[in-house]
């Protein structure tokens, strides 16, 4: 399975990249292969100053070896190996009026002392983050995620988009990070489920990636924008920021696996504003999105 897995990340590695190339139209993304002094290593394709991307990063790694002692103690073991592997995606685009997206989809095996497998699971989702609300982009986001789920079981969806919306919030601001999406973790082999399954539902859904998040990118990249909208973009960003460091499971993971820093971090925005005590004018668009991200909505 993990060989099936790390191949399927491998490829569609390629498909994302090749197709957010095409539609900036200028950029081109940089790759960089790395190793892990530990076990594995990975592959980082990071695009800057494009026309339509002003960052973005789709990385896919496998990490091995001996259970770092933070993870044995998260899982009560006292000894044990592992193998993670997983792809990542965040773009960041110029224009406030196209949603910053992340992704990701990885899998795990833990292993006994014989080399056994004693545990293993999928876990991953998407996420959109909007710095100027429009609904009918929530919805096509969300349409395209419930559609995936349902070919698998009808209570995906909105289980997965209720963890999503759990998930990506602020907790010191109170309020979401953006109009969620989906977040599963721990898919394990069930009676109802078996691992072949599970690896079919993940596939399932980054296959549909492309189709959730790129509509909106060709619908929204040509608004005009001012000054005050890029502001508007920066602040939030910067709320960005606060939830990778402080919340993000996957960046504490790496960063206690003695990950690579360069591909954990590529999540961050290049520029970015934090401005004392900031609130957008009552009854503006920026009002109206910060209203939105107070309270989870279903869009679909």
């Amino acid at each position: 399975m993990k060989d099936k897995f790390y191949k399927y990340i491998e490829k569609l590695q390629d498909t994302i990249t090749e197709k957010l190339e095409q539609v900036d139209g200028g950029a081109k993304f940089q790759e960089d292969t790395w190793k892990r002094a530990e076990g594995g290593g990975g592959r980082t394709r990071v695009i800057e100053n494009g026309t339509i991307f002003e960052k973005g990063g789709v990385n896919i790694s496998k990490v091995f070896g001996e259970l770092p002692e933070v993870l044995r103690k998260q899982f009560g073991v006292k000894n044990g190996d592992f193998f993670a592997c997983g792809l990542s995606l965040v773009l960041h685009p110029k224009n406030p009026f196209v949603p910053t997206v992340h992704a990701n989809w990885r899998y795990f095996e833990m292993y006994d002392e014989k080399g056994n497998i004693v545990t293993q699971w999928f876990g991953g989702g998407q996420d959109l983050t909007p710095y100027y609300l429009f609904e009918q982009d929530a919805t096509h986001f969300h349409s395209v995620c419930k559609t995936a789920c349902d070919k698998h079981h009808a209570a995906f969806y909105p289980k997965f988009k209720e963890t999503c919306d759990r998930y990506f919030w602020n907790t010191h601001r109170e309020e979401a990070r953006g109009i969620g999406g989906l977040f599963f973790d721990y898919l394990k082999e069930t009676p109802e489920f078996s691992i072949e399954n599970r690896y079919d539902f993940v596939t399932e859904i980054g296959d549909s990636f492309l189709e959730s998040y790129v509509p909106i990118v060709e619908k929204r990249k040509e608004i005009p924008y001012a000054k005050e909208h890029k502001d508007w973009q920066e602040i939030r960003r910067g709320r960005y920021v606060e939830f990778n460091l402080v919340h993000d499971r996957g960046t504490l993971f790496g960063l206690k696996t003695n990950g690579r820093i360069e591909s954990i971090l590529m999540s961050l925005p290049p520029v970015v504003q934090w401005k004392y005590d900031h609130h957008p004018k009552e009854g503006s668009e920026e009002a109206k999105l910060v209203h939105v991200l107070k309270t989870p909505k279903n869009w679909v």
